[in-house]
This record gives C-alpha cells, sequence and structure tokens, in this order.
C-alpha cells in the first residue's frame, strides 16, 4: 500500500486528481499516436456538439458542469484552432450559437473510432475485476451525494463539538 492509498480520505481529492490526470494523459497519448490533432481536455464541447447542430455557451457550461467564463475561453480556444465558430442566434442576440466548422467536423470523424476503441477497451479492463466495474456507478452516488452533504459544515460542527468536549 503506497503513501496515498494509505491516507484513505485525507488525500481523496488529490487520488481524484492524480488518476484523472494519468487516464487524460493516457487519451491523449493514444491521440498522439494515431496522427490526430485532439485534446482530451476538449472531449465534452465535441460530444455534446456531435450530438447537437449548436449549442450556446451557457447550454455548453450548464451540459458540462463548468462555469461559463471556462466553457467560454474553451470554445475561444477551439475557435483559435478554426474548429469550432459561433453566430448570433436568431431567437435572441445576447445568444452565442456554437457548431462544428467543416475543419471541426473533418476531425470529428477521425475521433469518433477512438471514443468506440476507448469505451470497449475500458469496459474490458472493468470486467477484469468487480471493483472497478463498480466504480462508475460509486462514482455517480458519490457526486449526486457530494452535492447535498454539506462536507465543510459537518467538518466544522465536528470540530466545534471536539473544541467544546476537550
Amino acid at each position: 500500500m503506497n503513501l496515498y492509498q494509505s491516507l484513505g480520505y485525507l488525500v481523496f481529492g488529490s487520488r481524484l486528481r492524480r488518476m484523472s490526470e494519468a487516464f487524460l494523459t493516457e487519451i491523449n497519448r493514444i491521440y498522439q499516436g494515431k496522427g490526430i490533432d485532439f485534446d482530451a481536455s476538449w472531449f465534452p464541447v465535441f460530444y455534446l456538439l456531435s450530438k447537437n447542430d449548436s449549442l450556446s455557451i451557457k447550454e455548453l457550461s450548464e451540459q458540462t458542469g463548468v462555469s461559463h467564463p471556462a466553457a467560454s475561453q474553451l470554445i475561444t480556444n477551439l475557435k483559435s484552432r478554426e474548429l469550432v465558430e459561433t453566430t448570433v442566434s436568431t431567437d435572441d442576440g445576447r445568444k452565442q450559437l456554437v457548431q462544428f466548422t467543416d475543419k471541426g467536423l473533418a476531425l470529428l470523424t477521425q475521433i469518433l473510432p477512438v471514443w468506440d476503441a476507448i469505451t470497449i477497451s475500458m469496459t474490458d479492463l472493468a470486467d477484469s475485476d468487480p471493483k472497478i466495474a463498480e466504480i462508475l456507478p460509486a462514482l455517480s452516488a458519490l457526486e449526486d451525494n457530494f452535492k447535498v452533504f454539506n462536507l465543510s459544515g459537518k467538518v466544522i460542527a465536528k470540530l466545534e463539538v471536539d473544541n467544546i468536549t476537550n
């Protein structure tokens, strides 16, 4: 058992971050190995746009769970690479709609088989160990419960109770 494993919940966020970084590094290595100029951090936008003709930056922000400025920054990055473009909504002149450019659609065509292969490979990994197969349902349960659990409030209350009794 390594240090991180032995510290349990004290380093839970750090372990999730390390695992995420390792996973995304592997995914980017796949794209690079196939000669595809794509970054895993673009995935949510590409996926959502692959399912929709266009989306507003607000919709992208809400569906990906990132702040509006973060979504806007990502869209600006993708626009500078000429992978997406924005147009003003005919319904609401304040709303910018994001859609693929021809170059973005061509890139999407290249990455769709990679997404399929990732899904199959990760399913094979999950099938190799029952504990791994539990990770996605457990992560979903944690995300749902963490929203309402109020960890900071509970820790502070615990500290106050312990302080009174000590």
